[in-house]
């Protein structure tokens, strides 16, 4: 196993965010006057592993193109599902010359406070690794699992939406929230990609690809800071501990 492997970045930017609700593509929020894909890729930048990044885009983006960035950059046109543009990064970094057991880290545009001890972590963990490693953080919060009950409301014809009630409280112990970098053996990575084509599965993360397949993914704890712009008012949150973070 190559334990000094190159490390080629991704950042997979070709979704528009449905869940945001803007008439933008959400990787163009603007936070402080920047791009969130610019403010995503600066954080790359400030890693001592990272000194180029391929921006996987949608074919119809004509935004990316016209920014500036702290990297160098280079881009590869993805695809309507997220595994797809991933794989569309592949392709690009093994075009680039990329070795089966180089380091492939992925990270999403919508995480753009990451800290870079946190990238540097998930990546020195990965390097130990046959498969590769994962930012993510233990669950804090009591989960609830939910159950739909029908109102009078509901069995006389309302459109109203579903009312939830709370079934069970889930056991937190073990459980993770995963973020990104996710940092993976580039031969191992294209085996996973092929293996979710071939079965058509849908998957919300490259770790899960992995986990379809028993090959186990090590888990690296990660910064409360990594906060993910989800919903509108992600981005006061994300403003604020961007104002505090070193470059």
């Amino acid at each position: 196993m190559n334990t000094t492997p190159h490390i080629y970045a991704m950042i997979v930017a070709a979704g528009r965010g449905s869940r945001f609700g803007a008439s933008i593509a959400k990787q163009y929020t603007l936070l402080q006057g920047q791009t969130l894909l610019q403010r995503s890729t600066a954080r790359l930048a400030s890693s001592r592993y990272i000194d180029k990044c391929l921006l996987v885009i949608a074919a119809e983006d004509s935004t990316a193109a016209t920014l500036d960035f702290d990297l160098p950059i280079y881009f590869a046109t993805g695809g309507a599902e997220r595994w797809q543009s991933v794989r569309a990064g592949v392709d690009a970094v093994s075009d680039a010359g990329a070795d089966d057991s180089d380091l492939v880290l992925i990270h999403d545009a919508a995480r753009p406070a990451v800290p870079s001890s946190d990238i540097d972590k998930v990546v020195e963990a990965a390097m130990l690794e046959p498969y590769g490693a994962i930012l993510a953080t233990p669950v804090a919060d009591t989960l609830k699992e939910s159950v739909v009950r029908s109102s009078l409301d509901d069995e006389a014809g309302s459109n109203q939406d579903p009312t939830f009630y709370t079934n069970r409280t889930i056991d937190r112990s073990g459980l993770w929230q995963a973020q990104t970098p996710q940092v993976f053996r580039l031969g191992q990575l294209k085996k996973v990609l092929c293996h979710v084509e071939k079965h058509q599965l849908m998957i919300t993360d490259e770790a899960s690809a992995f986990e379809y397949l028993n090959l186990p993914i090590r888990l690296v704890s990660g910064s409360r800071q990594n906060v993910k712009l989800t919903y509108p008012e992600d981005a006061t949150l994300l403003s604020a501990i961007i104002s505090i973070q070193s470059p």
